[in-house]
């Protein structure tokens, strides 16, 4: 794939930024929050009018031919606003796994739909562990010329939405993944109740479901799609955490008591300046492991661990400390740091457990010793 310059790559987030400041901000967000998908079709079309669908696919199917450091730099800006849609399982996730399948005609009709903004793709990649590291709980068998799957799936992002699905199957002893439409017969979706809801996820039961194998894509690719998608999630976090920050920051400046700002207390001092080092940590980590990955480092896999637990559990301290910063004030639905406290609540485990990724980090460091 073609490199961005770092001029280019900065115009398409400025671009991305603005997109999501005008049809994207809080007011727009809270009025999607009680709405049936949580997701704006407006928005999505504009996306693809600026060529963001298509920015990991190569400009042979139609795509910008970007990397996963220019998905990093854009779910940063996403993060910022909180955008919630199914950006990473369509633009992700997805163009990584079918990029590799075998069948040409396939990959050309599914990244062809993508790039036009005309196919939405959820990914039913786990069960009710909510791991995507695991056995999946749905069986793949071959009857009458035809994959059947059968089984469930859990945490399945915007599939309400989404017309395809790519569905990871226990197959002759290993894993696949296939593709599923999901006006298929024998497909029920059950929207799951969380405190998060600008994420909409579901469950996903599967009766005898018609699909297509994903060819030539086996677990080393389904292990590189967890790992971008881990990226892309740790740079959304690593956006929503530098706005939270942002946004105390400025209250600290502005809210007074005693005759002055309470920005000048030391001990409030000292939480923020806290902050800031998780905060930048978080950012390098998952900035170079962006870069680890679309270089196609030997340690991609130990940096995707590490910026996965870090940006989850430093985006996790900050919001949960800019409410105590904040005072009363931020425990009340009206602020937006309870938005954001409910996201980075969200990230613990989404793809991927801290703690999972904390003893996988580890056990990439033993190889390397």
């Amino acid at each position: 794939m073609e490199a961005f310059s770092v001029e280019d790559r900065q115009a398409m987030c400025d671009t991305f930024s603005r997109l999501l400041q005008d049809m994207a901000d809080e007011p727009k967000l809270r009025q999607l929050l009680i709405t049936e998908s949580g997701f704006d079709q407006s928005v999505w079309e504009k996306m693809s009018q600026l060529g963001l669908m298509g920015i990991l696919i190569g400009p042979e199917h139609g795509g910008v031919g970007g990397s996963l450091v220019e998905v990093e730099a854009l779910m940063e800006h996403a993060g910022a606003y909180l955008y919630g849609g199914p950006f990473i399982s369509t633009c992700v996730i997805a163009p990584t796994i079918l990029s590799a399948c075998s069948d040409e005609s396939l990959a050309e009709e599914c990244l062809r739909a993508i790039t036009e903004g005309s196919a939405i793709f959820s990914v039913a990649g786990c069960g009710s562990s909510g791991a995507w590291d695991l056995p999946p709980e749905v069986q793949a068998v071959f009857v009458d010329q035809s994959w059947l799957l059968t089984g469930t799936a859990d945490f399945v992002s915007y599939a309400a939405v989404a017309n395809q699905c790519l569905v990871y199957a226990n197959v002759d002893g290993g894993k696949g993944v296939f593709l599923v439409d999901m006006n298929e017969n024998g497909i029920a979706l059950t929207p799951h109740n969380t405190d998060d809801a600008t994420i909409r996820l579901s469950s996903m039961s599967l009766d005898a479901v018609v699909a297509r194998q994903v060819e030539g894509v086996g677990e080393e690719v389904m292990e590189e799609a967890l790992q971008v998608a881990l990226v892309a999630l740790a740079g959304e976090q690593v956006g929503a955490a530098r706005r939270i920050f942002e946004i105390t920051m400025e209250y600290l400046k502005t809210r007074h008591q005693f005759g002055q700002p309470i920005g000048s207390f030391q001990a409030l001092k000292h939480i923020a300046a806290d902050l800031l080092i998780e905060l930048e940590s978080a950012s390098s980590a998952a900035q170079h492991a962006a870069r680890a990955i679309a270089a196609g480092s030997d340690d991609r896999k130990l940096m995707s661990c590490l910026a996965g637990f870090t940006c989850a559990d430093n985006y996790r301290k900050i919001a949960a400390d800019v409410i105590q910063l904040h005072g009363g004030i931020a425990y009340t639905m009206e602020h937006p740091a309870h938005l954001f406290w409910r996201r980075a609540q969200t990230g613990q485990w989404l793809y991927c457990s801290s703690e999972t990724l904390r003893d996988n980090y580890l056990a990439e460091m033993e190889k390397m010793l």
